[in-house]
């Protein structure tokens, strides 16, 4: 059953129209005095993790409807916006830091997280605000408020959340004084979600924090999509920013087919304007997926490779083991999701795109957006035969018994939703065509692992194809960037073993990220997505995150296909919990001459 989002059409515009919007807000302020941010970090001693080669704005012209004259969008038919923007004129996007040199006394941040009391925001969110004001990498004048219905008072959101607060591991020396500093700036509103009324009594505790300084207001929604717009309309009437910047996170999913996801997006878009926007992914922020641009783009080994004349295929893997299975704590949504919604149509589907893209014009975040959208316009429709799905069944180990996915009592014991899928898809452009992207994600299964496996094409006439066997892929050169865990990058190839015979074996050149934290070359922590997402909304950097055009194309690809496993009733093949998923999954990347490359017993 789809997700029924908030009517926005209940709400008319003699409703919103006396109260400025976010839009409304940040139309004029922008109009006024255009403030782009750039990161600066106060600590002396951690200035890698903040001054992170991001290229800065100087100009950016817009269109008459208010998107960047060189965007590769679907923007314009997405949003039916109650302020008309043909008027706006090209504004200069150039200013210095509301947090910096003397300006840093006159701003105020606050961040407002909606739906605090839940997991989200308790193991994620507050611990990755904490680690940044660790890391002297937020304003002097931040302040943290909590949002939801549940009723708790300022020093029990700090209970809360203390226990999950933890420092950097070599720097505890002055954890303790962090740790009390950064929760005395942490306070709790009680309130419904739909009532205008509450986020106005938030807006009177937001501007005594502030004390009469230009504000600055994050929200973060961690909360069911289902009360998106209801959050968005309250805060845009009652709790927006009147001398600064209003900017909304908004977590997935982000719909669950095009068209529910259009309708999201056009309900949101009449209290915000795009750039007010910040659908997030945090795969997007994770150190590795980072690293896959600078990997390609500045080093020229690899540049010349990256194309169907040396590429075999492409492999995108994601696996959860049963160590790190919550299905049953989210039974109700996810069974109404599934795992291609979940994980294929959004974390692994973007890091395609950043894989298979042109080289963007430059690393601001239009260029490099544009780039993306312009792969998934270029994708082959998924077909049904490339395909395949599957779901755990209760399993016996050890003495011990698993539950299958139809176990749980939220569960119909009829349900077809996967919990296991694998895809293979395809670009056709110059540079991939013919080239298989495999996906597969899973729940259940024996190990945790998220990863991108580049295998290359064999050597043409190998003159030691006799030491390899009949098997030329045992010789296949195999790049692999390991997401999670133990984040590293290593490269297969094949070598000579010392002797006086001829016996080669294949071994890796790698580069392990604990390794180099172990020789002081690297941090010895590496921060999490949700500090560099969260950094990177408070800067005003979009890079990395989704705009609403990579939406509509990312949804496009596979909503005839999750209709047509609905409408056609397709059983998922069964595969008992902990083990490598079903043997459906070999047939698929057979059918178009690929081997798993986890799955060989080298990685396993």
């Amino acid at each position: 059953m789809a997700t029924q989002f908030s009517p926005c059409s209940s709400f008319s515009a003699a409703n919103f129209s006396t109260s400025p919007s976010f839009k409304n807000e940040t139309q004029s302020y922008l109009t006024k005095s255009v403030i782009y941010p750039t990161r600066i970090c106060y600590s002396k001693w951690v200035p890698q993790i903040c001054s992170r080669f991001h290229a800065r704005k100087h100009f950016e012209l817009n269109s008459v409807n208010g998107f960047p004259l060189n965007a590769v969008s679907f923007q314009d038919g997405l949003a039916e916006e109650p302020i008309s923007r043909a008027n706006s004129k090209p504004v200069a996007m150039e200013g210095p830091s509301p947090f910096s040199g003397s300006r840093k006394e006159e701003s105020s941040l606050s961040i407002i997280i909606v739906g605090a009391s839940g997991d989200l925001a308790r193991k994620k969110i507050f611990p990755a605000l904490f680690a940044l004001f660790y890391e002297d990498c937020l304003p002097e004048n931040v302040t943290v408020f909590g949002y939801a219905r549940s009723k708790m008072t300022d020093e029990e959101l700090r209970n809360m959340i203390s226990q999950t607060l933890t420092c950097r591991i070599d720097k505890r020396e002055n954890c303790g004084d962090k740790m009390d500093e950064f929760l005395k700036r942490c306070f709790y509103h009680s309130g419904q979600y739909n009532s205008e009324e509450h986020f106005a009594q938030l807006d009177c505790k937001l501007k005594e924090k502030e004390g009469g300084r230009s504000s600055f207001r994050l929200f973060y929604l961690s909360i069911p999509p289902n009360i998106f717009v209801d959050v968005v309309r309250c805060a845009s009437t009652s709790a927006s920013s009147k001398n600064g910047w209003t900017r909304v996170i908004v977590e997935k999913p982000f719909g669950r087919d095009s068209e529910s996801s259009r309708e999201l997006t056009r309900c949101l878009k009449q209290y915000l304007a795009e750039d007010q926007i910040f659908r997030i992914d945090h795969y997007l922020g994770k150190e590795l997926v980072e690293n896959l641009s600078v990997l390609r783009f500045s080093n020229l080994v690899f540049e010349p490779l990256w194309s169907r004349n040396y590429i075999r295929n492409v492999q995108f893997i994601f696996s959860e083991d049963f160590d790190n299975l919550h299905l049953f704590l989210i039974a109700s949504y996810f069974d109404n999701y599934g795992i291609i919604r979940d994980i294929m149509q959004n974390h692994l589907l973007q890091i395609l795109t950043l894989f298979a893209m042109e080289t963007p014009v430059s690393l601001d975040a239009e260029d490099i957006r544009n780039e993306k959208v312009k792969v998934l316009r270029s994708m082959r429709l998924l077909q049904l035969e490339d395909v395949m799905v599957g779901q755990y069944k209760g399993h016996s180990k050890g003495g011990r018994t698993y539950p299958g996915y139809t176990d749980d009592p939220t569960v119909p014991n009829d349900s077809f939703t996967p919990t296991f899928a694998a895809a293979a898809l395809f670009i056709d452009n110059a540079r991939w065509d013919g080239v298989p992207f495999l996906m597969r994600a899973g729940k259940a299964l024996h190990t945790k692992r998220a990863e991108i496996r580049v295998q290359f094409r064999h050597v043409p006439g190998n003159l030691f194809k006799r030491n390899f066997g009949t098997d030329l892929d045992k010789a296949t050169n195999e790049l692999v960037l390991r997401v999670q865990p133990d984040e590293a990058i290593y490269l297969k190839i094949n070598n000579k073993v010392p002797g006086l015979g001829m016996r080669l074996d294949r071994s890796d050149l790698n580069l392990l990220y604990k390794a180099r934290s172990d020789q002081s070359r690297y941090p010895k922590e590496i921060p999490d997505a949700y500090e560099r997402l969260l950094l990177d909304a408070i800067e005003g950097e979009r890079r990395l995150f989704i705009r609403s055009d990579e939406l509509e194309a990312a949804w496009s690809l596979f909503t005839p296909l999750l209709k047509e496993l609905e409408e056609k009733k397709i059983a998922p093949e069964l595969y008992p919990y902990g083990s490598r998923g079903p043997v459906g999954v070999h047939y698929l990347a057979a059918k178009h001459n690929v081997r798993w490359g986890d799955l060989s017993g080298e990685d396993s």
